[in-house]
């Protein structure tokens, strides 16, 4: 591998920014090749584009878009990368570049990072939170990706090439883009692999469990729909 790609989705995030750059400093010290970071404010409402303005390294890229979800968010930002793979994190890292190496040494078109299994460890997770993701992917695998024990990962590294063409054929915005991303993968013969990782929970999360749970059951429901009628394939 000779370069990497990494892709940050934003939205109100002004007060997590020094973790994100603490994030990116972190793995540029752990890796012997150039990292490109592309960072994406989805039509934050706070000082999140102005603080990243302010800070964002030289060579790196800003993307300012519309306020249209983590997907749309992503999707942007994926199309924008040059590296020959493509990571995406979020702006937590709550995967730590520690944990991240050991995807980058895995060969495999798509790469997993898991929350599930053995391996894994979940730091500082209320157990309700817990509880409402296994509960998500069990709706997952029974409708879509049997044998994924955790799609919902912000932490995922693919091919560049691959990456740059699944996310050009997606089209959820919202949070479930994880699922459409995966088994359009699946569907078109790729490698994926899940890979156990240390996980940090961070209570100031964007997800509303309610109300983007119901959300997120009805696109799980429209991924099913296109698998059924080959329209990733």
């Amino acid at each position: 591998m000779r370069s990497l790609s990494v892709v940050i989705p934003l939205y109100n995030e002004e007060r997590r920014l020094a973790e994100g750059f603490a994030g990116v400093a972190a793995l540029r010290a752990r890796v012997g090749f150039p990292v490109e970071v592309v960072w994406v404010d989805d039509g934050s409402g706070d000082d999140t584009l102005h603080a990243l303005k302010l800070a964002v390294e030289a060579g790196d890229l800003l993307l300012a878009e519309p306020h249209r979800g983590k997907g749309g968010a992503v999707r942007a930002g994926v199309a924008r990368t040059t590296g020959d793979r493509v990571l995406l994190v979020d702006v937590d890292w709550s995967v730590p570049a520690a944990e991240v190496e050991a995807l980058l040494a895995v060969d495999a078109d798509l790469v997993v990072a898991t929350r599930e299994g053995r391996g894994a460890r979940r730091v500082g997770e209320p157990a309700w939170r817990h509880w409402t993701g296994r509960a998500f992917n069990h709706l997952v695998q029974r409708a879509v990706l049997p044998g994924l024990e955790d799609t919902q990962c912000g932490c995922k590294l693919l091919a560049g090439p691959l990456a740059r063409d699944l996310f050009g054929r997606m089209r959820l915005d919202g949070w479930a883009f994880d699922v459409e991303l995966l088994a359009l993968a699946r569907a078109r013969g790729c490698s994926i692999r899940e890979v156990a990782v240390e996980w940090r929970y961070g209570a100031d999360t964007r997800v509303r469990p309610l109300r983007d749970g119901v959300a997120m059951a009805r696109e799980v429901w429209w991924v099913r729909r296109n698998v059924a009628a080959g329209e990733y394939r």
